[in-house]
């Protein structure tokens, strides 16, 4: 951990161009942190970057001032906000996808009574891009516009399977494999047994390796040229959701899946 400044100096510093290029690395840097951690407060934030409280509350308020973050009012700690989805659903196509893609999450939640997620690729991380929450949500978790880990969630390995080796290679090597929790695959070998496995069946799940007592399984959604350009999940509590138990459930999300993949141009190639 980097030695702390000055608090005085460092707003001193924030006030000329050097100092402004200076909050801007900061700011990515705070948001960099919650793409990897999910949420964090101002004392991990500030431990883990060498600098004062302070410093981080001034850009913690420029951020949520932005909608970049938001803070968990019953927690108290920040996690990524609705800024961000804005800034990646700024690509056409993403734009649509959601708007084709709608209906199907919501026939998803009314159906299985659980949460349905859109995801996409970008950057190295899964991008919630929409959610349908089921009747029996415990939770009001609002996924959209979360960063999630692609090695350790169901939407992130459908992602990774469809990615070119040198890509996925790429991505891998910069984000690591980090433990979430201690299920979470952490061996890149077993990591790409399971990518095949997602290929040959169609699907991804995973068993609390996001976040414990978690559940999921996601199923890819294509384009017109047969790419992957994002996933479908449903997520829903371990002590009672166990996709392959659950009759027809598998074979239902496939369907969504080839539902918005449909709209969005994809043809099934025999």
């Amino acid at each position: 951990m980097a030695s702390k400044h000055d608090p005085e100096s460092d707003h001193d510093a924030e006030g000329g161009q050097s100092g402004g290029v200076q909050s801007v690395e900061r700011a990515l840097t705070v948001l960099e942190i919650l793409a990897r951690d999910g949420h964090a407060g101002v004392s991990e934030i500030a431990d883990e970057m060498g600098i004062h409280k302070s410093t981080v509350s001034r850009l913690m308020g420029s951020l949520v001032t932005r909608e970049m973050v938001h803070q968990n009012s019953e927690r108290g700690k920040y996690q990524l906000g609705f800024g961000i989805l804005r800034l990646a659903s700024s690509i056409p196509g993403r734009l649509s996808l959601v708007h084709e893609a709608r209906p199907v999450l919501e026939s998803l939640a009314e159906e299985f009574k659980e949460t349905v997620n859109l995801a996409v690729l970008r950057s190295n991380y899964a991008v919630n891009v929409d959610q349908a929450m089921g009747p029996s949500t415990l939770a009001t978790y609002d996924w959209v516009g979360s960063l999630t880990p692609l090695h350790a969630t169901s939407s992130g390995k459908v992602l990774l399977a469809a990615l070119e080796a040198d890509e996925r290679d790429r991505i891998l090597k910069e984000t690591g494999l980090a433990s979430r929790t201690s299920r979470t695959i952490t061996k890149r070998k077993e990591l790409d047994a399971q990518l095949l496995d997602v290929v040959s069946k169609g699907y991804a799940l995973v068993r609390e390796e996001f976040e414990i007592g978690l559940n999921a399984v996601a199923v890819p959604v294509y384009n017109h040229q047969a790419t992957v350009i994002g996933a479908l999940s449903i997520s829903g509590p371990a002590f009672r959701f166990d996709p392959e138990k659950i009759p027809g459930l598998i074979e239902s999300l496939k369907e969504a899946g080839l539902k918005v993949s449909a709209n969005m141009g994809y043809t099934v190639r025999v």
